[in-house]
């Protein structure tokens, strides 16, 4: 289902296009007042391991903006916004488990470590026809976790379709003994760079 707000003194050419399903990136986008319908993109989420992180998750947040922009016929004054997380840790990258049994080996190599979470988003300007990237990288540090808190997390299916297996702003939260960063970046949109991106791409927001 499609999702949109509207706000006084702005027109139907500010509403943005979120190329994305996530819940979380539709909350954050209401706490800053913007108008947006929610278009997921569906891409192929593959990538090259032994890529940068960042440029893995800049890569496919390019990649979701691209396919809305391709689905798109009027693109005189449309914005379009795509994001990606991924985890990394080790020199490997972790994204959405494909399962219950991988979501538990990403959460049992997660154990009383620390690891990087990666959050890319890219927005599109149909007026200047530029895309614009930005990344941001911050660290969460786990607890210890037994099989037993494992097994409770996995049947609580919060694990699905989320990065690295887990959800800050969920249970998960139970896990984590701290964070370096952007907390709005690991849960899924770096907030400070998104808003600089809509500023400094002439949105009308923020002054």
């Amino acid at each position: 289902m499609q999702k949109q707000i509207t706000l006084q003194n702005m027109s139907v050419h500010d509403l943005i296009i979120l190329a994305s399903s996530s819940p979380r990136r539709e909350e954050f986008f209401r706490l800053l007042g913007l108008p947006f319908t929610s278009m997921p993109s569906q891409v192929e989420e593959d990538f090259d391991e032994h890529c940068e992180p960042r440029k893995v998750a800049e890569e496919l947040a390019e990649r979701k903006v691209r396919k809305a922009v391709e689905s798109l016929k009027d693109l005189a004054s449309v914005w379009v916004c795509g994001a990606d997380t991924l985890i990394a840790m080790d020199g490997k990258i972790h994204g959405k488990p494909l399962n219950r049994e991988d979501a538990g080996n990403m959460l049992r190599a997660f154990s009383g470590r620390t690891h990087s979470v990666i959050s890319a988003v890219a927005l599109y300007c149909g007026r200047t026809k530029t895309l614009d990237y930005r990344s941001v990288a911050s660290e969460v540090s786990f607890a210890p976790l037994s099989e037993g808190e494992i097994d409770w997390y996995l049947d609580s299916g919060e694990w699905q379709g989320a990065a690295g297996a887990y959800r800050i702003q969920g249970l998960a939260s139970c896990f984590i003994t701290g964070i370096s960063g952007s907390y709005s970046s690991i849960v899924g949109l770096p907030l400070r760079e998104f808003y600089a991106m809509l500023r400094d791409n002439g949105y009308p927001y923020g002054g």
